[in-house]
């Protein structure tokens, strides 16, 4: 029994979620796969390979964020593609003082569930209407269509999050709202369809990765935030 059980996890375990925000999509999908088999089977299987992808999409895995205090993690999956000192977009309200700000590309083959960076309230969120740029480029954080955060930390820190429409995405779906209280690594968004997420953070702390990795959404740690000594081993 104990070894069917192992088998069984096994085999489990290799199936990842689908949020529910892709359940209509995979569904129709599916519906015109059925159809197109009806009409004409060799096209009934591109609509397979469509669902496929459809709920490759919108896979949503557990993640295991690292508690340490002071820890900023990584609000989406995909690869850094700017870290440096900036000032804010103005959306966010957090002033015109210098922040450190880490960029996220997302890839229409990344999962697109966005996550808390830290644990805290949230203090802050608006919706821009903007444009729908190459997420990758710089003046996509101006200029596209975007949905901007502010979680602040319980030691009073001030985190920005901003997930922002690429040339695809056309939907930015947020599960949390203003005063709502999040922790490290929960979900709170979705873009669809390939995406950029942006992270501000107070300069004078210690960022822990480097331009052109890849981060993982709530367990890669992107900074240290400054004043927090981190405890660990």
């Amino acid at each position: 029994m104990s070894e069917r059980h192992t088998i069984l996890d096994s085999i489990t375990s290799a199936f990842v979620p689908i949020h529910p925000e892709g359940r209509k999509f995979i569904a129709g999908f599916a519906v015109a796969a059925l159809i197109l088999f009806l009409l004409a089977p060799p096209l009934g299987w591109l609509g397979v390979i469509a669902t496929v992808l459809c709920a490759y999409f919108f896979r949503d895995p557990e993640r295991v964020t690292p508690q340490r205090p002071g820890l900023v993690v990584s609000a989406a999956d995909g690869k850094l593609v700017n870290i440096g000192t900036v000032i804010p977009p103005k959306e966010l309200a957090l002033g015109e003082a210098l922040l450190t700000g880490i960029s996220v590309f997302l890839s229409v083959l990344d999962v697109h569930v966005v996550r808390a960076p830290v644990a805290g309230r949230v203090a802050h969120s608006t919706y821009v209407p903007g444009k729908f740029l190459n997420a990758e480029l710089d003046k996509a954080s101006e200029e596209n269509e975007r949905r901007a955060m502010v979680i602040e930390t319980p030691a009073g820190e001030k985190i920005g999050v901003v997930l922002i429409a690429g040339l695809i995405a056309r939907r930015i779906v947020t599960f949390v709202g203003e005063g709502a209280s999040v922790a490290a690594g929960e979900r709170i968004g979705l873009i669809r369809f390939g995406s950029r997420v942006d992270v501000y953070l107070p300069a004078g702390g210690d960022v822990l990765v480097a331009a052109g990795q890849t981060a993982i959404g709530g367990e890669t740690a992107l900074a240290e935030l400054p004043g927090v000594r981190a405890s660990g081993p």
